[in-house]
């Protein structure tokens, strides 16, 4: 049975939530607020109220929060949330034997990210519901506003719910992923079921309504009509469906300002740079006017992508898993920085083999503060210290956190 109480909330832990002693993890409350609670599970509360509010919460813009589980911070501050999050990352570089001075940082602005994986949901009306879904659960919040994505993006939802109604191929559950390219929506999506002629004709008859230039079914291109392309770097490089992009065109560009500034001051006339998961070549591209960039990245449609776009130029692809198969050190000998990119997980293997190469100097762009923390100690180890630590918000209003941090030795 379900039992409440009230506590004072003591710290915020690493996923946004409240931690009152216990302890127990609230959603929804700041440091030092007096709470009305409810035990749900071992360590898990629900919020039942504030009773002494903190003087750092503020009204949130978006009526779904608190449902959606998209935000989970429009509570707070903007200087305190912001000084939070720039203390997720000291945290991760002091818990890896570093005494960290971060520089100022950056914090995305509204509405400007252009990537979003959205639910679908057929109702049994048959109308098609489209939207984040709930906090902690697998039923959607149908999206009628939403402060963080594009406005374009949310403009182009009930057009797209309407187009899906009469899909044969959506029978209950789908989703939808929505990259937002220079040329405009890139679809990709995915449902319950197999999708057939008279559904390639609906959704060719949509992409023509709405400009849209392509709309790709589970990696098949499911409708097109015109060239999908994103310019990175100054290169237009043609993704794949679904690929991976910067959240925002605004962090993007923070994260490639902070890896230019820590490259060497003087690279050889001939100096080569290593860009380890090297997606699209959204760190290559610019890392190519320093130096001739040898991009190295495990997904195959990236790759070719990569490397088209590329075209034989100071950007050379190749396709490498560095997870199973990482960069040697003899293979890494001829760079004179190693920028690397990995994946949420980190990439604990290529950083043993960086840790016992020659490389001087190694610029580790993290998604994850817990695997930079890792990742960080194997380089401290092996003698590197820290040259630059730069935090980047590039989730608003979540507990995720960016940034982009040298080393050298």
């Amino acid at each position: 049975m379900a039992e409440g109480f009230e506590t004072t909330i003591e710290a915020m832990g690493a996923g946004g939530d409240g931690i009152a002693p216990g302890p127990f993890f609230i959603p929804f409350t700041l440091p030092g607020e007096r709470v009305a609670a409810t035990a749900t599970a071992k360590d898990k509360a629900r919020l039942d109220a504030v009773l002494d509010p903190s003087p750092e919460r503020v009204a949130p813009p978006c009526a779904h929060f608190g449902a959606c589980g998209g935000c989970a911070l429009q509570h707070w501050a903007p200087p305190a949330y912001a000084a939070w999050k720039r203390g997720k990352l000291a945290e991760a570089l002091s818990r890896a034997g570093y005494d960290p001075v971060l520089a100022e940082g950056f914090t995305t602005p509204r509405n400007s990210r252009r990537r979003a994986d959205l639910g679908l949901h057929r109702r049994p009306d048959g109308a098609v519901e489209i939207g984040f879904h709930q906090r902690g659960a697998h039923a959607l919040v149908p999206m009628r506003e939403c402060h963080v994505l594009r406005p374009e993006i949310v403009a182009l939802l009930p057009a797209l719910a309407a187009a899906l109604r009469p899909l044969e191929a959506l029978r209950r559950l789908g989703a939808v992923l929505v990259n937002w390219l220079d040329t405009g929506p890139d679809l990709l999506l995915s449902t319950d079921g197999k999708l057939t002629e008279g559904d390639r004709r609906r959704l060719a008859a949509f992409a023509e309504a709405e400009s849209i230039p392509r709309i790709a079914w589970k990696g098949e291109v499911a409708a097109q009509r015109g060239t999908a392309a994103i310019t990175l770097g100054g290169t237009a490089v043609n993704p794949p469906p679904g690929a991976f992009l910067q959240a925002t065109p605004e962090g993007e560009a923070a994260i490639v300002a902070a890896v230019l500034a820590a490259l060497p001051p003087r690279l050889p006339a001939r100096g080569r740079l290593a860009d380890l998961f090297a997606g699209l070549g959204t760190l290559s591209f610019p890392l190519a006017r320093h130096g001739v960039v040898d991009a190295f990245e495990g997904a195959p449609e990236a790759v070719a992508a990569l490397s088209k776009a590329a075209g034989g130029g100071r950007v050379r692809a190749h396709r490498r898993d560095l997870q199973r198969q990482p960069l040697l050190p003899l293979e890494l000998k001829p760079y004179a920085a190693v920028v690397l990119d990995p994946p949420f997980a980190g990439a604990p293997e290529q950083v043993e083999q960086i840790a016992r190469s020659q490389v001087k100097r190694v610029i580790y762009v993290s998604c994850s503060p817990a695997a930079l923390s890792r990742d960080a100690a194997a380089l401290r180890q092996a003698g590197f210290a820290l040259h630059s630590a730069v935090p980047v918000d590039q989730f608003l209003w979540s507990a995720h956190l960016e940034s982009v941090v040298a080393f050298t030795r």
